[in-house]
C-alpha cells in the first residue's frame, strides 16, 4: 500500500491538500472512494486529511480500492475559507481528481457534516455511484438560524481566516438554507445509500438519519446502539461500511 501527499489545484479555486492511498493489490484502474470529513472543532483539532489517513488505509487495504482523503477549503493545509457551496465544489473537484487519475467509478464516504456534503455533491454529479453517510445532518437550519453566531464560530475554529470573507454574509448564509441533504437525497433514488448513525449521538439526533432514509426508496439505515457522534471510530460501524463497500464492489461487475 502506498500513501502519497497530493494537491488538488484548479485555476480560480483554493488549493486543496489531500492524501491518496493506493492498495498494494491494486491493478490500476479500479474503483475509488473520496472521504468527506466533518466540521472541525476546538475539541478535536488536527489536519483532516491526515486524521483520516488510518481510516483511508483501512478501506484501501480491505477493499483494494484507491482512497482520497481531502482537507476541504479552510481546513488544515488547504487554502480558502469555509462556505457550504465551496465544500460541495471541493468534493466535486476531488471526484474529478480520482477519475482523471484513472480510477473506474467513485463512491463517497462522508462523516458528520461531510456525510451531508457527500449527499449534496452526489446529487449534483451522476458519476458518483453510491454514498455512505455516517452521522449526517438532514439540514443546516440551526446554523442558518443565527448567522452571526455561526460566522463567529467559523472564525473561532479557523475555517474562516480572511477578514473580508464572506463578501456577503446574507448570501453565505443563504447557502446553508438552500442546500439541504434531506432534499438532495431524493435525487439519489437510483443509487445505493448507506446511512450509519449512533443512538447516543448528542450533536445530531439519530432521528435525522431516519428522516434522510425516508426520502430514499432503498436506503440502508443502520442505527448503532451506544455509538455517539464520532461513529467512524466505532468498529461496528466500520465493519458495516466495509461490508457495504464489498457489496458495491461485487455489484459493479454484475
Amino acid at each position: 500500500m502506498s500513501t502519497t501527499v497530493t494537491e488538488i489545484t484548479v485555476e480560480g479555486s483554493p488549493n486543496l491538500a489531500a492524501l491518496m492511498v493506493r492498495p498494494s493489490r491494486s491493478t490500476g484502474s479500479g474503483p475509488a472512494v473520496v472521504l468527506c470529513h466533518g466540521f472541525p472543532s476546538k475539541q478535536r483539532p488536527g489536519i483532516p486529511n491526515r486524521t483520516y489517513q488510518q481510516f483511508a488505509e483501512r478501506i484501501a487495504e480491505a477493499q483494494g480500492w484507491t482512497v482520497l482523503a481531502v482537507s476541504m477549503r479552510g481546513c488544515g493545509e488547504s487554502d480558502g475559507d469555509f462556505s457550504l457551496l465551496g465544500w460541495i465544489d471541493d468534493v466535486g473537484r476531488s471526484i474529478e481528481h480520482v477519475l482523471d487519475d484513472g480510477c473506474r467509478g467513485v463512491w463517497l464516504v462522508g462523516s458528520t457534516t461531510g456525510g451531508s456534503v457527500a449527499i449534496l455533491a452526489a446529487a449534483r454529479d451522476a458519476r458518483v455511484r453510491g454514498v455512505a453517510a455516517m452521522a449526517p445532518r438532514a439540514d443546516f437550519d440551526d446554523w442558518a438560524s443565527d448567522p452571526k453566531a455561526f460566522l463567529q464560530h467559523c472564525r473561532n475554529v479557523g475555517v474562516i481566516r480572511s477578514d473580508n470573507f464572506p463578501r456577503s454574509a446574507s448570501a453565505w448564509n443563504r447557502e446553508l438554507k438552500q442546500n439541504r441533504a434531506v432534499d438532495a437525497v431524493k435525487r439519489l433514488t437510483d443509487r445505493p445509500l448507506l446511512i450509519l448513525h449512533g443512538i447516543n449521538d448528542r450533536q445530531v439526533p439519530y432521528t435525522e438519519a431516519r428522516h434522510l432514509a425516508e426520502q430514499h426508496p432503498s436506503a440502508e439505515l443502520r442505527l448503532i446502539a451506544g455509538a455517539d457522534h464520532r461513529i467512524r471510530h466505532d468498529p461496528r460501524a466500520v465493519a458495516i461500511l466495509l461490508g457495504w463497500l464489498e457489496h458495491q464492489s461485487a455489484a459493479q461487475y454484475v
